[in-house]
């Protein structure tokens, strides 16, 4: 429901005024106009979606992954259904996401702009910082000295900060009579010269492709527009991806019962073999130190022909199964095989009570710590997906957002937070509460609001919630 609700942008007036009175396409036509298939990875389509910015329903732009001619691209494309395109602060946070992963991966990166810039009452969140919106440029600049190369289509608007996207990318299109690129739009020279202009003489296609030279092709429709990026992206002589020759052997049993395994609730932990044997190919996983630190399953396997390892919770993350980690990890660092992370904590047991539990909890942090630095200082691809509950230092190690994972999932039912609430002392009804108990229930509510997954991917905590029978494809 909540994907379906984001993919209608700024509502029903909005997508009618934007292609019947601005006779534009929707965002996602364009990309279908673009791509080699239908079929992309959208990133974070959820973003922004609870913020609390007014009526927005999202971010105002679509980021994702796709094909264009065989070479995988990223893309940022503006939404002007929501806003008008205007540049929210969660806008800014996951056009750099996606320059991130262009950055990581060395994917041709491919902008779509149809913004108004930056939402002015807002400045002080999305423009003086350094993870601001000059950092989109800065960014480009970085890319381009590393030989990612970028491509732009002015679709609509392009004011003001925005307006160096295009200009900055290798080669620009812009679209006759809809594209318009300028720092400062009409209203603005009325207001500071007297002066009336049209948008069309003031930063129009015509001007831009033929006195100005801010553009590189002229494109008399949309459509005309897209092929021309399709013929600029044949010329960049980047290496496309080739086809797969045969397809990957299907696990033993059905990706689908994966949506029958994720936990509603997590008083206990599912045994994760049961979500291997439906995610690696022909349910095939040699194991690594199969009967030692078993609260951590480690092993090989591969996924869609790509040989991973992995690395899952089964239970707590105990002193032996951290040091199990801490070896698997720097074993796949060593074989240059990228890591796939499954998080879903156990619930911790209560604080030591003597001596000797307190000397158990010092050895257990101390080899958490130990497999905390090797996830760190591996240097191969790790994706992570949280499968279920993923509470304090055990995100740490098992690869969390703060440990840079190259891309990290949520199935719906996931919790992500430093502490489980599950853990707070039983707190009588609110009748019954004194002050600090009714405080106590108010934290626990919000600590139980703020840990669920569409908290953490409406904040681009993440790269997206993905249904769990997709896990596979994604």
């Amino acid at each position: 429901e909540l994907l379906e609700r984001v993919k209608k942008g700024g509502g029903e007036n909005a997508i009618l005024r934007h292609t019947q009175r601005n006779q534009k396409l929707f965002v996602r036509e364009r990309l279908r106009l673009l791509l080699d298939h239908a079929d992309f990875l959208e990133l974070s389509p959820l973003a922004g979606l609870d913020m609390p910015y007014g009526d927005v329903p999202a971010a105002g732009c679509l980021t994702g992954i796709g094909r264009i001619c065989g070479v995988w691209c990223v893309f940022i494309a503006s939404d002007a259904t929501v806003k008008g395109g205007t540049i929210y602060p969660i806008g800014v946070k996951k056009q750099l996401r996606a320059q991130e992963i262009a950055m990581e991966n060395r994917l041709l990166s491919v902008h779509l702009v149809d913004s108004g810039g930056a939402f002015l009452p807002l400045q002080s969140e999305l423009f003086p910082d350094k993870l601001h919106g000059g950092r989109i440029f800065y960014n480009e600049a970085i890319m381009s000295a590393m030989g990612i190369p970028q491509v732009a289509v002015v679709c609509g608007s392009c004011v003001a900060g925005g307006a160096y996207v295009p200009t900055m990318a290798e080669e620009s299109v812009i679209i006759d009579k809809i594209g318009t690129l300028f720092l400062a739009g009409p209203p603005l020279v009325k207001a500071a010269t007297g002066e009336d202009v049209s948008p069309e003489d003031l930063g129009g296609a015509r001007l831009h492709s033929q006195v100005s030279g801010c553009s590189d092709h002229f494109a008399r429709s949309e459509e005309e527009a897209y092929e021309c990026i399709r013929n600029v992206v044949s010329t960049l002589n980047c290496e496309p991806v080739p086809e797969e020759d045969r397809e990957a052997e299907s696990p033993l049993y059905s990706p689908e019962e994966l949506l029958g395994l994720a936990p509603r609730a997590y008083s206990c932990t599912l045994p994760v073999r049961l979500i291997l044997s439906r995610l690696v190919d022909g349910s095939r996983f040699q194991e690594f130190k199969a009967t030692y630190g078993t609260t951590l399953v480690t092993g090989f396997g591969h996924v869609e022909g790509h040989l991973v390892g992995i690395v899952a919770n089964n239970g707590e993350l105990a002193h032996d199964a951290a040091l199990k980690g801490s070896h698997f990890v720097q074993l796949c660092g060593q074989r240059g095989i990228p890591i796939l992370f499954l998080q879903n904590t156990a619930p911790q047991p209560a604080g030591p009570a003597s001596i000797s539990q307190a000397e158990a909890h010092s050895n257990r942090l101390k080899a958490q710590a130990s497999m905390m630095a090797a996830v760190a200082c591996a240097a191969v691809p790790k994706i992570t997906i949280v499968t279920g509950g993923c509470f304090g230092s055990d995100s740490y190690a098992m690869c969390g957002r703060s440990f840079s994972p190259n891309f990290l999932f949520l199935w719906p039912n996931a919790r992500v937070g430093l502490v489980d609430s599950r853990h707070f002392p039983t707190v009588p009804p609110a009748g019954d509460c004194t002050g600090e108990e009714l405080q106590l229930k108010q934290l626990k509510a919000k600590l139980e609001e703020e840990s669920s997954a569409f908290y953490s991917s409406s904040r681009l905590w993440d790269d997206g919630i993905i249904l769990p029978q997709d896990t596979r494809k994604v």
